[in-house]
């Protein structure tokens, strides 16, 4: 996903965002919230690179941003901003969150959802993240554009941000615009790109905006190891963006180098992270936006790699491309960690989702370790270990559960149902006994059998239904340290291998004694 940030009805002093941390009491943000002990840290390192006149520090706003883990924000050592950034009044600004193309290194998280719908952190949807920023920060006037598989998509925002059972926006509005198809030629085409994506619906914002803001790209330092995941840019002395390349790779990757002490990194840093990468947050000035989409460039389809200001803000704090199934993967069992460098916990800065009104979880003799266990689940004499157990998820006696994200279920089934599908020899959702699983993602309502391994080792799938399979603790842990399978296709089976992980595909059933 990536956000747009357009102001609405500005003063001729107004322009665009000041991100800070603290409370929701002005400036704008997107793609984050508090972190621990940021209260204390002092004011965000956003610089506008266009500034003219002097600099000026950042005031107080409202939310901590998501950083790249990479940085250290206690070493990293910044010298002083060479670039100012204003501030605009929240009120006056509207965003446009995109909503993502086919999500195709997300697949199969991806196969029937879009990608902000795919859930995070136990009982969130990845949408719930900007569009809780953006409340945070203020801002209450939202459109997310929506292309590919967004039924999901749509019904959550609608029962989360509808007004009346959901959040409260006040005088704020949340309008879901879908690619549709409209007269003539160029009407026929779904978009193309973020950019296309805008453009179709440049009529739609032209009713609400009367501008007079800036142009800014977020961005932050990277290093050689992430940089070929992330769209790069080239910026001269005066913070010209003057070159872009998406995701390079061998020698263009490092054509891509700059001396990121123009950013106000130190010597040291900046030979650490010599790259600059987008993290596709954009704050348009509308006039100069609806230009470049209608007249300037409008053949162009992708803000990222062909419409890109000429201008950037550098970013120190948390921020993940949660892109690829490994990313998002360690994201989330990145939350398990104490202290996490990334939490849904601050009061002051709520994070919002569709409310369940479900019950509290049940734990019966249950060894629980560097876990986040969500609302309304069943765990029975069950080991779970740095993993995260999702809504409405039931866990039988003898499971073991390290190193896992799993997503829940998305409805109950009852105790009767249960025993009629056990009596039937079926497979109820849920983890059966004695099943053993590690370093894999379990997409929502999956049904997992008893005496299954979940371990990706390189063998085969075999099916030891006829076979009683004992597996200790320690035996597990040792069949999971041989050689892994990096990528496998097992849809028949009711999974993918990605990057060594093993994903259970979304109502797949995995039956008793499968071992994987």
């Amino acid at each position: 996903m990536e956000s747009i940030c357009i102001s609405l009805k500005a003063t001729a002093t107004a322009s665009p965002v000041n991100i800070s941390q603290g409370r929701s009491n002005g400036g704008t943000v997107f793609w984050g919230e508090t972190i621990r002990g940021g209260r204390d840290f002092g004011t965000q390192l956003w610089k506008s690179l266009r500034a003219e006149n002097g600099i000026k520090k950042a005031k107080p706003g409202v939310a901590y941003s998501i950083i790249t883990p990479e940085i250290n924000k206690e070493t990293m050592k910044f010298e002083t901003p060479k670039f100012e950034a204003p501030q605009a009044d929240p009120k006056n600004v509207a965003s446009i969150i995109l909503g993502g193309g086919a999500g195709t290194r997300l697949f199969p998280l991806t196969s029937q959802r879009a990608k902000p719908a795919v859930p995070i952190g136990g009982c969130y949807r990845l949408i719930d993240i900007p569009m809780s920023n953006c409340i945070n920060s203020g801002i209450k006037k939202i459109f997310i554009l929506t292309q590919f598989n967004s039924f999901s998509l749509n019904r959550h925002l609608a029962r989360t941000y509808n007004f009346g059972n959901g959040v409260n926006f006040g005088d704020g509005f949340v309008e879901v615009l879908a690619a549709t198809q409209t007269p003539g030629e160029a009407g026929k085409k779904w978009f193309q790109g973020t950019a296309d994506a805008v453009r179709q619906f440049v009529w739609v914002f032209e009713k609400h905006i009367d501008s007079n803001a800036d142009i800014t790209v977020s961005c932050l330092p990277m290093d050689d190891s992430r940089a070929p995941d992330y769209g790069l840019m080239k910026i001269d002395g005066t913070g010209r963006i003057v070159q872009f390349a998406e995701k390079p790779k061998g020698p263009n990757l490092k054509t891509m180098q700059v001396d990121t002490s123009i950013l106000g990194l130190s010597a040291q840093d900046a030979a650490r992270y010599p790259y600059i990468a987008s993290m596709g947050v954009y704050v348009f000035k509308t006039s100069v936006l609806l230009k470049l989409l209608t007249r300037s460039y409008p053949s162009c389809n992708d803000f990222g790699s062909e419409i890109i200001p000429s201008a950037a803000y550098l970013f120190n704090d948390y921020w993940e491309d949660i892109g690829t199934i490994k990313s998002f993967f360690d994201a989330n069992l990145a939350l398990t960690e104490q202290p996490p460098k990334f939490e849904f916990y601050d009061p002051k800065t709520p994070f919002y989702t569709s409310p369940r009104f479900l019950p509290p979880t049940k734990v019966d003799e249950c060894k629980i370790v560097d876990s986040i266990i969500s609302h309304g689940c069943f765990l029975r004499e069950c080991s779970v270990q740095h993993s995260i157990v999702g809504v409405r998820s039931r866990l039988e006696s003898g499971v073991d559960l390290q190193d896992t994200m799993m997503m829940g279920a998305d409805y109950y089934q009852t105790e009767s149902e249960i025993a009629s599908l056990l009596a039937e020899g079926k497979v109820p959702i849920g983890v059966g006994q004695n099943t053993k699983i590690k370093n894999c993602i379990i997409d929502k309502n999956a049904r997992i059998g008893k005496d299954v391994i979940i371990s990706n080792t390189d063998v085969s799938v075999t099916l030891l239904a006829s076979i009683n399979v004992e597996c200790s603790l320690d035996n597990f842990n040792l069949l999971s340290s041989a050689q892994a399978v990096e990528e496998a296709e097992r849809p028949e089976d009711g999974f993918y291998i990605r990057s060594g992980i093993t994903v259970t595909m979304k109502n797949a059933t995995i039956r008793d004694g499968t071992v994987i």
